[in-house]
């Protein structure tokens, strides 16, 4: 119940604080209509279980990442290390951390 009541207020934030870049928004909201990617909602529902949901969400990016459409999540831990967190938008599968190459 926890992990649902911070999926919530997390979902709170980024309409209240418009997280998504407008255009991010609205080719998300279409891709998701389409069944092309799973929602924003339905990843962080994924998520609520795992050691991502320790950390604290900063920034949400929709990318094309070698020919994929990939959610970026950036992330905060407990030190203030702030984390790039890769999820393939179709599947919601961890495809690993962003290198700072």
């Amino acid at each position: 119940m926890k992990h649902y009541l911070q999926t919530a207020l997390l979902l709170i934030f980024f309409i209240s604080s418009n997280v998504w870049a407008d255009d991010d928004h609205e080719r998300a909201r279409k891709l998701v209509k389409s069944g092309e990617i799973i929602s924003l909602e339905q990843l962080l529902k994924n998520i609520s279980g795992s050691e991502a949901a320790k950390l604290r969400l900063l920034e949400v990016e929709l990318e094309t990442k070698k020919g994929r459409l990939v959610y970026e999540l950036e992330m905060v831990d407990e030190k203030g290390v702030v984390r790039e967190l890769l999820f393939d938008a179709k599947t919601g599968e961890v495809l690993g951390e962003e290198d700072d190459d």
